[in-house]
């Protein structure tokens, strides 16, 4: 039975709104910090043209905090349009990791001492890893997930549901 036969189990779903909060929790507990704090704890450069790039980043992180927040309440409400918005999150999350990345390694922003280098490839492997499990997880369960987390009917190779009992 694939997931998307099975449906998506109470427990699965609140792994998946735990994971959901937690990772927009964190993008706005860092630009809190960024912000409002200290800035200096989060960054791994001091030049200007480091602090102009990361300031470019609050209104594509909103967005993506956007996306996971409709994607809570979606889930949790069993609602066909949270496809929509994990694969939209997922979507972003890997945007934006790809441009810090790239950013990154051109700069040589890991290869330089201090402890915002580490912060910094930690944000990057974890923003991948979950976006890319968002996706995964969300493509795997579409079926699933639109018709709202319920069991789904077995499908041969093309998606035509398999008949039940005899033709009329």
């Amino acid at each position: 039975m694939t997931p998307a036969e099975a449906g998506i189990g109470n427990r699965e779903r609140l792994v998946v709104i735990a994971i959901l909060t937690g990772a927009a929790v964190l993008i706005a507990a860092y630009w809190v910090i960024w912000f409002a704090v200290d800035r200096s704890i989060l960054a791994s450069d001091t030049r200007d043209a480091y602090y102009e790039f990361e300031n470019a980043f609050p209104l594509a992180d909103g967005w993506l905090v956007l996306c996971l927040v409709v994607a809570i309440l979606q889930l949790s409400r069993r609602r066909a349009t949270v496809l929509l918005w994990l694969l939209a999150g997922g979507g972003a999350g890997i945007y934006l990791a790809g441009m810090d990345v790239l950013y990154d390694i051109e700069h040589r922003i890991w290869f330089h001492g201090g402890g915002g280098r580490l912060i910094e490839l930690g944000i990057n492997l974890v923003t991948f890893a979950l976006s890319a499990g968002l996706l995964a997880w969300s493509w795997r369960r579409r079926g699933a997930l639109l018709a709202g987390g319920q069991p789904q009917a077995p499908r041969t190779a093309r998606g035509v549901p398999l008949a039940k009992g005899p033709r009329q």
